[in-house]
């Protein structure tokens, strides 16, 4: 499994957080700010987006880090990813992802590097 792929099987590399970690871009850090705070209805500053990715260590968003319910799942049960869990398919807590992104779903299932 590619190391960017999160434990939802989003991809990492893609994401635009990530980005702006990688190219200090401020820029681009506010607008992720300002489209996660109205996408999740809280208030996230461009300070807040800064992360290397899910699984890779190095800098994670508070939320990324230790908030996310579905990394401390797969953290806590030491899956790779949630793909090695047989409760795929019904789990409540990746289902929103997987239901939206059939891209992660796909990431999930495959397990080539």
């Amino acid at each position: 499994m590619k190391d960017f792929i999160a434990y939802c099987g989003l991809d990492c590399e893609t994401c635009e957080a990530r980005i702006a970690t990688l190219r200090d871009d401020n820029e681009l850090r506010k607008k992720v700010a300002r489209e996660w705070s109205e996408m999740n209805k809280v208030e996230i500053t461009p300070e807040m987006i800064n992360c290397a990715g899910c699984r890779i260590n190095g800098v994670k968003t508070l939320y990324c880090d230790s908030l996310c319910p579905i990394r401390q799942c797969g953290l806590g049960k030491g899956y790779e990813t949630c793909g090695d869990c047989s409760e795929l398919e019904t789990c409540e807590k990746v289902g929103m992802i997987i239901g939206n992104s059939k891209e992660a779903l796909r990431n999930l299932k495959c397990k080539e590097t």
